[in-house]
């Protein structure tokens, strides 16, 4: 990330008609690119755990799923802000890129609410998982979709069309990739939390178990006689 910083702004070329403007994109576009691949990584993790049912692939699928969530509200936030800057609208309704990663998000944004409303473990995980699956299917038909389109606006920049000089598309790889690993640190702090979380419930419930069984197994107290001592009598 230092690195992609420091060739934005000290090291790459100003774009001849947006200038300044322009390097938001080095933000803005890797975030949406790592934002999809995030969705599409949560759905092959949710295949893993349909097919093996380990609940480790469950928090994987889930993790990505919401990292992803993080970065696209971040695209959505950068990209309005370019589109204000280049075309004097915070949002444009008739540009096929922006309304598709928009309907992918709103998509991915009922993932968390289908799954929190499901009490049962295996049940949420399970339905999670398909949920994710055929969510992720989406992402790379829209994607072809988008690309298929004729009324096209938004500048394209992977593909054999890109015409991005050599500094600018050097700056973008270096970007996208601090932004990828972004993520992936992002994903790996995330699952160390839910894998502490679970090993002290783990701990929690084992140190109960033992100490109901110590508590079962300790001899009870005999019952004091309710009759008054004999020295409490004569007094």
């Amino acid at each position: 990330m230092a690195v992609a910083l420091a060739l934005v702004f000290f090291w790459v070329p100003l774009e001849a008609e947006q200038g300044f403007l322009q390097k938001i994109f080095y933000v803005h576009v890797p975030l949406a690119i790592v934002s999809l691949c995030g969705f599409v990584v949560g759905g092959i993790f949710a295949i893993a755990h349909l097919r093996t049912r380990r609940q480790v692939w469950d928090y994987r699928s889930y993790v990505a799923i919401h990292t992803g969530l993080i970065f696209g509200v971040a695209t959505l936030i950068t990209g309005s802000i370019w589109a204000k800057g280049s075309w004097g609208h915070w949002w444009v309704w008739n540009e096929p890129t922006l309304v598709s990663f928009l309907i992918v998000f709103l998509l991915y944004a009922t993932y968390q609410p289908l799954r929190f409303a499901i009490e049962d473990p295996e049940r949420q995980a399970r339905y999670a998982s398909v949920f994710a699956v055929t969510a992720g299917a989406f992402v790379p038909l829209n994607f072809i979709a988008v690309r298929a389109s004729t009324a096209y606006v938004h500048p394209r920049v992977l593909g054999a069309t890109s015409n991005l000089p050599w500094q600018m598309a050097l700056t973008f790889l270096v970007s996208l990739a601090g932004i990828a690993l972004l993520f992936t640190t992002l994903c790996k702090y995330e699952l160390t939390v839910k894998h502490t979380r679970a090993q002290l419930r783990a701990l929690r419930r084992l140190a109960e178990q033992r100490a109901g069984t110590a508590a079962s197994a300790s001899p009870r107290p005999r019952a004091r006689s309710a009759a008054p001592s004999v020295h409490a009598t004569e007094r």
